[in-house]
């Protein structure tokens, strides 16, 4: 199994969320102003980048017809100059529904919002608003170096979206030291609370000081756990 399958398989399978994934990437990856539509979602998968430019959607619509490899992924809008809804219901039902995403991230606003609530989309976005982009040609065509770098730092790379919003793990970290870092941050979440609402220990014993490492308290499951992580 590639690293990229794995490490979403193991993200999936464990819910591990924004603030973990965040904390493995060394406090780092939010995709910025992003919240979800609807609470209680968890999505993560790997993404596929299209953007939007100039108040207007043409560009989505004909990205959206000529992309064949979106279903599975998490579709990633990336507005450029955009300050009015880019899309509403039945572009995202197309997305999600006949094009078959896991979720739609965009930084950016939808309209529609009470049938996109309605039907509970997964969908992590920076606002709502009526307004809506054209769905014409509205200026000039993105700059193609612009094009190039977006492209090249989010398709393929991995997004995990849930109630805090969204992180993005970049092309490059995805490898052997991800893996490790999403397993030990799973181990480290379980010592933690075992610390706090067993041992009844402080959280500046627990986090800060660590004091599990001094002292003999936990079980020994969890010592032996560490220790593959202490190598």
């Amino acid at each position: 199994m590639e690293y990229k399958e794995e490490a979403i398989k193991l993200i999936e399978s464990n819910k591990i969320s924004t603030t973990e994934v965040g904390d493995v990437l060394g406090k780092t990856g939010q995709i910025e102003g992003v919240r979800p539509l609807v609470p209680g979602m968890f999505k993560a998968g790997e993404v596929k980048f299209i953007y939007a430019i100039n108040n207007s959607n043409y560009e989505v619509h004909q990205q959206l017809a000529e992309s064949e490899d979106i279903e599975g992924k998490i579709l990633f809008v990336y507005n450029v100059n955009c300050d009015r809804s880019v899309f509403g219901d039945l572009v995202s039902k197309y997305i999600l529904l006949y094009k078959r995403a896991k979720a739609i991230v965009i930084n950016g606003k939808l309209r529609d919002a009470h049938t996109l609530v309605k039907e509970k989309y997964p969908i992590w976005l920076q606002d709502v608003s009526p307004i809506g982009c054209v769905n014409k040609l509205n200026g000039p065509a993105i700059d193609k170096q612009l094009y190039k770098e977006l492209r090249s730092k989010y398709d393929e790379s991995i997004m995990v979206c849930d109630d805090s919003g969204v992180v993005m793990i970049p092309k490059e970290k995805i490898n052997e030291e991800l893996i490790n870092k999403l397993n030990f941050i799973e181990l480290q979440e379980d010592i933690w609370f075992y610390c706090v609402d067993t041992l009844k220990m402080s959280t500046f014993d627990t986090v800060c000081r660590k004091k599990y490492l001094e002292e003999d308290i936990l079980p020994a499951a969890m010592y032996e756990k560490l220790k593959e992580y202490q190598k």
